[in-house]
């Protein structure tokens, strides 16, 4: 009994870990308005001159 209840609460709390680890690698696509472009410095859309 002890042995299943201490895999229990192992895998309880690796769970959320192993979850936030595969947002890291996570990529999301961003559409800009006509006449700007992504920076991703800034992780915003910016005006493109010239």
């Amino acid at each position: 009994m002890k042995i299943t209840t201490i895999l229990t609460a192992a895998a309880l709390a690796l769970v959320p870990a192993l979850g936030s680890a595969c947002q890291w690698h996570e990529k999301q696509a961003m559409t800009c308005a006509e006449g700007s472009a992504y920076d991703s410095d800034s992780h915003s859309c910016k005006v493109v001159t010239g």
